[in-house]
């Protein structure tokens, strides 16, 4: 009965976490689709690229409350159903896994910084409180949140060890962390090129403006290379 209480609890974390609030904020506030400008990530920093502010701040307000409130859920009403704070980290990685790879949305996800965030702060307000302060410290000495997300899963895990010991919980977090290192792998590379774009860069969304530029662009460039062939 226990291992069934913890596949519900898994399954129901995956699912919560599947919801990409990139995605329905944007839509619902009538912007385009996150993944299709920027860094094409379906993540807060990506629509905040879009130039409205409530968008941004609503995603990774969402996207946290997704990592924390399974765990929450979790660590209340878990014991009366045999499940204790380890489950509870671990319903924390399905909700990031969720997020990853939403089944709602093609499994096209984003990289899991804020629900990574909600889930460290259910688990351990302290602990979540040293990772973010890792993360506002890079942010502001390098404008670079790729840096500071990474720099922040590596420390998360090591907190943890060196402050509160080596507890089933670690395992979660150390699987986390990897997978949202390896979820940077591009802007790692851009990182090392020189080409990351830092916060307050904001490239121009695809819209229906550029696109007819473009095919303008391409009708004058066909056109050109018509009288240029008459000519011979």
């Amino acid at each position: 009965m226990n291992a069934l209480w913890i596949a519900v609890a898994l399954l129901g974390a995956y699912l919560i976490g599947s919801l990409s609030f990139a995605v329905i904020v944007s839509r619902v506030m009538g912007l385009a689709d996150p993944r299709s400008y920027g860094s094409k990530n379906p993540g807060a920093t990506n629509v905040l690229r879009s130039g409205n502010k409530a968008a941004a701040l609503l995603t990774l307000a969402f996207d946290a409350l997704k990592g924390y409130v399974p765990v929450l859920l979790v660590l209340i009403y878990g014991p009366r159903f045999g499940l204790g704070p380890s489950v509870a980290a671990f319903v924390g990685l399905a909700a990031f896994v969720g997020h990853l790879w939403p089944v709602f949305f093609r499994f096209r996800g984003g990289k899991g910084v804020a629900t990574a965030a909600g889930v460290l702060m259910a688990i351990n307000p302290w602990l979540g409180l040293a990772t973010l302060l890792s993360f506002a410290i890079i942010v502001v000495f390098s404008r670079y949140a790729s840096l500071a997300s990474i720099v922040a899963a590596a420390f998360a895990p090591f907190y943890q060890a060196l402050i509160w010991g080596v507890q089933p919980a670690f395992l979660a977090m150390v699987v986390m962390s990897l997978l949202l290192i390896w979820r940077h792998e591009g802007n790692i590379k851009k990182l090392l090129a020189g080409t990351e774009n830092k916060i307050g860069q904001k490239p121009p969304p695809p819209g229906p403006l550029q696109n007819v530029d473009k095919a303008h662009g391409a009708h004058a460039h066909t056109h050109q290379h018509t009288k240029h062939k008459k000519g011979h």
